[in-house]
């Protein structure tokens, strides 16, 4: 086996360990000794690859974030001619990616609602492209909508950010179970519609 590889696979070993222990226990309860002991690894060698528990925290956020980010993209690359079917679509996406991969969902709401504070600045550099995205999405969904005329796009977009503050705030929490986050990811999919939509019911006539 060549050194190259040989390096990928042990790097590998010490990810899927750590995504497990930050996945069961969160950042601030995860330690480097239950990730060694799991896969059997020295410390020698993780801080080898990673030199310090932040840089492999830092790493598993990065992956969770790339990996969600490369989804929406493939997933979404048709634009709704419905509004409403689009915002249902990406929801969609996103709750399917947990499913298949919940090892990840416990890392990307400590990267969203609960950084450690420290790491903060560079958690919201790493999911710069995932936030990018969003904004595209968002604005690819209204482009075909009118918006009323004192209202502009970015306008729009900056008031989610709001609203997605608001429900970050309401699940700041250690413990966060798929059905929680399942709540959460729809209970956001609802504020966008209201904010989009409104609170009356409208006549068409």
């Amino acid at each position: 086996m060549k050194r190259e590889e040989k390096n990928q696979q042990t790097r590998r070993r010490i990810m899927d360990s750590a995504l497990n222990e930050f996945s069961r226990k969160g950042y601030g309860a995860s330690s480097i000794n239950n990730i060694c002991a799991a896969q059997g690894i020295s410390k020698g060698i993780i801080y080898h690859y990673f030199e310090t528990k932040d840089a492999l925290f830092l790493a598993c956020i990065e992956e969770c974030f790339r990996l969600l980010t490369d989804e929406i993209n493939v997933k979404m690359q048709k634009t709704q001619e419905n509004l409403e079917q689009g915002l249902e679509e990406y929801f969609a996406v996103r709750m399917s990616f947990f499913r298949e991969h919940p090892v990840y969902q416990r890392i990307f709401c400590e990267g969203i609602i609960t950084p450690p504070a420290h790491l903060r600045a560079e958690i919201q550099t790493i999911k710069q492209e995932f936030d990018n995205l969003n904004i595209t999405i968002i604005k690819r969904l209204l482009k075909p909508v009118p918006l009323r005329s004192a209202i502009t796009q970015d306008e729009v977009i900056e008031m989610f950010r709001e609203f997605q503050d608001f429900i970050n705030a309401r699940y700041q929490m250690n413990d966060i179970d798929r059905l929680e986050f399942e709540m959460r990811e729809r209970y956001c999919q609802k504020a966008l519609n209201i904010l989009l939509y409104g609170v009356i019911e409208r006549s068409d006539h």
